[in-house]
Order: structure tokens, then C-alpha cells, then sequence
């Protein structure tokens, strides 16, 4: 639509110019024929004007744009040689500069300014022979050059403007399809998770409880004739509902667990500090590196839980008022430290890390090149240390 709206334009000054040399050239051709061949010379040269194409989409129907371009120039030339009237039809080659300049690239542009250029000093040198020749011709040569290269950038500006407009456009029903694509993945990512969730359900809490019931009635037909077989069941019973207890307690927490690790590092940690505040009263301040270190999702996690685990433990054991949790990024390692204010930990405690949650993280960060260490602060508290090494597959920042 644009483009046929920028045609018109140009047309409706191309016809005005025309109209222009009509005027001015008929009005001095003292001869009524020539005068209506003129006429129709130039109404001919307008028709053409009107046939050219908004755009030009193939190499064909270039070379028929140049060819409608190729006729205007002859009949140009024609008007010029035939009347010998310079100025009121050599203008008409700057609209077949412009025509030329809208289809062609810089270079054909430039061949068909040196066609018209050649053209115009051929004319002024029929017309008015050698004596200001090089003067005339350079004013039209210069006349050429200037809207063809003014047309040739105006119209390399709008392809370019085409083409990011058909870009944008693209990259929008991409985008449109990546949201699609985005919600039907978490759809099914759901559906998945609740067949995952009740198939565990079923294969554990239900097994649990199915055994259970089953041993709650024998144990009610034996309560008279056998109780202490019924007394027997009942507890195994209360076995099965336990370990179905133990099973939904951690079914939900592996619920509620991909919250925070889903998290970067920084939200989880700043999430975590602001439960065990708001649940213990406890100061906690936190001093995380920026920017973020290059860690593994599996050091991620072991950075979080270390950090989950140091703040239990501050909140069982230490007496604290304050907690400051620090993340700093090594050249060859990240280093997390949870420190508190506290009591400090306890000598007879220094061998029973395992019964504050803490052995297992030592495993992982071993297993992971690192190494875990809790100590008692000369000035009182205690200082949980995490240091792991970074991995060469290391390519998530935290």
C-alpha cells in the first residue's frame, strides 16, 4: 500500500512536469502538426509514466521497467532533436532519473545517468554546437546525479525499512508460537507431574494404608478369641499408618521444594532468609557476590541446602541474635559462609556433625572436589564454611 501510495506521488510530479514542458514547448512550435505530435509524443511519454510498477519482484519484470525507461528516452530524445528546443524537454530526463533510480540498484543507476548524460550532449551539440557544451552538460550531468543518488538512498531507506517491518513481523508470530509452545510445555509438564504425584501416592501412601486397614480388621475379628494376635496387628498397623506418615511427609516436601530451587541463587537465598527471620526472630544479613558466580545447578543446590541447613542449626543450637550469610566468588572456587553470634558450637558436639544434617553435605561437596568445615569463633559463634571448585562444564551463573 505504501508503496503504491509513494508511485502515485512521484507520478502526479512526473505528470506535472510534463504537462510543464508541454506547455512551454508546444506554445514555441510554430507548426500544427508538429504541435500535435508533440502532443501526443508527450501524452504517450505520460501513459508510460503510468505503467510503471509499484514494486519490481523478479528480473524479468526489471528488464521490462527498464525497457518502458529505454522508450521514454527515445521519445525524449526525439522531442529534443525534433524541435530543437533544449531546456523545456531536456528536463524531462531528470523524471527518467528518478524512474531509473527507484528500480535499479547504485550502479545501473549510474549506468543509465551516463545513457541520459551522453544523450544530453549529443542534443546540445545538434542544437548549439561546441560553444558552451561542457558547461550545459556539466549542469544536467550534475542535475542527474543529484536525484539519482537522492532517489537511490530514499530507496535503499525503504527496502531496509520493508524488510525490518517483515523482520519485526516474523520475529512477533515467533514469539506468539513460543508462547504457545511455552504453555502447552507447562500444561504437560502438570499433567505429567500429577500422574507422577498419584502414581506415588498410590504405589506407597496407598499401599500403606490398604495393608493397615486390612490389618485392622483381622485384629477387630480377633480382639475376643486372640487378643494378643489382635494386639500384634494393631501395631503393625500403626507401623504401616507411620510409614505412610513418613512417605506424605515427604511427598510434600518435595512439593514445596522446587520453589527455591528453582529461584537464582540470590532469590532463594534472599527467601530463605526472610522465612527463618520472620520464623525465628533472628537477624539475618546477607552479603552475596555480584556478579554472579559461574556455577553448576548441582553445586546450586548443594549451596543452597548447605545455607538452609547452617541457618537450622543456628536457630536449634546457637542462641543467636544474628545471622550473616556470605557468598563470595574465588578465582578458583565459590565460598559460602553462614556465621552467627551465638554460643558457638559445643566441644562434645565437634564429632556429631552427622546429627545436625551436616554429613550429608560433606559427602556432596567431597564428591564435588569441596570441602565443608564448621568451627567455634575465637570471639564466640560459629562459622559454617562451604567451599567448592569451580567445574569445567561450569555454565550457569547463579
Amino acid at each position: 500500500m505504501r508503496s503504491y501510495s509513494r508511485l502515485n506521488l512521484l507520478n502526479l510530479a512526473a505528470f506535472l512536469t510534463i504537462a510543464g514542458s508541454a506547455v512551454s514547448g508546444v506554445l514555441q512550435i510554430d507548426r500544427i502538426l508538429q504541435r500535435w505530435l508533440v502532443l501526443f509524443l508527450l501524452l504517450f511519454l505520460g501513459f508510460l509514466q503510468s505503467r510503471l510498477p509499484a514494486e519490481v519482484e523478479s528480473p524479468q519484470q526489471l528488464r521490462l521497467t527498464n525497457l518502458l525507461v529505454a522508450t521514454q528516452a527515445l521519445i525524449v530524445t526525439y522531442l529534443v532533436w525534433s524541435t530543437g528546443l533544449g531546456f523545456s524537454f531536456l528536463v524531462l530526463f531528470f523524471i527518467l532519473t528518478v524512474n531509473a533510480a527507484l528500480y535499479n540498484s547504485l550502479r545501473g543507476t549510474l549506468l543509465w545517468i551516463a545513457v541520459f548524460t551522453a544523450l544530453t550532449a549529443l542534443l546540445q551539440l545538434q542544437s548549439g554546437g561546441w560553444s558552451g557544451l561542457l558547461r550545459d552538460v556539466a549542469v544536467y550531468a550534475g542535475g542527474y546525479l543529484f536525484f539519482g543518488f537522492v532517489t537511490n538512498a530514499l530507496n535503499v531507506a525503504r527496502r531496509t525499512q520493508v524488510q525490518n517491518e517483515r523482520l519485526l513481523s516474523e520475529l512477533r508470530a515467533k514469539n506468539r508460537q513460543l508462547e504457545e509452545f511455552s504453555r502447552q510445555v507447562e500444561t504437560l509438564a502438570a499433567v505429567e507431574e500429577r500422574n507422577r504425584l498419584s502414581r506415588e501416592v498410590h504405589d506407597t501412601l496407598g499401599h500403606h494404608l490398604t495393608t493397615s486397614s486390612v490389618q485392622l480388621e483381622a485384629a477387630q475379628k480377633l480382639l475376643v478369641s486372640n487378643p494378643a494376635k489382635a494386639s500384634e496387628m494393631v501395631g503393625s498397623a500403626r507401623s504401616q499408618v507411620r510409614e505412610a506418615l513418613s512417605e506424605l511427609r515427604q511427598t510434600v516436601g518435595r512439593l514445596r521444594e522446587p520453589v527455591e530451587i528453582e529461584l537464582s541463587l540470590p532469590q532463594a537465598f534472599a527467601r530463605l532468609a526472610q522465612d527463618f527471620q520472620a520464623a525465628t526472630g533472628i537477624s539475618v544479613q546477607l552479603e552475596l557476590a555480584e556478579p554472579p558466580c559461574p556455577i553448576t545447578p548441582g553445586q546450586r543446590i548443594t549451596l543452597f541446602r548447605a545455607a538452609q541447613e547452617g541457618l537450622t542449626n543456628v536457630s536449634r543450637h546457637a542462641q543467636a541474635a544474628r545471622v550473616w550469610v556470605r557468598l563470595v566468588c574465588l578465582p578458583e572456587a565459590v565460598h559460602l559462609e553462614v556465621q552467627d553470634d551465638g554460643i558457638g558450637i559445643q566441644p562434645d558436639r565437634d564429632s556429631q556433625l552427622g546429627a545436625f544434617g551436616l554429613l550429608g553435605l560433606k559427602e556432596r561437596a567431597a564428591l564435588m572436589g569441596g570441602d565443608l568445615q564448621v568451627s567455634r569463633l575465637p570471639s564466640g559463634g560459629t562459622l559454617l564454611c562451604l567451599s567448592l571448585p569451580y567445574s569445567a562444564q561450569n555454565t550457569l551463573a547463579m
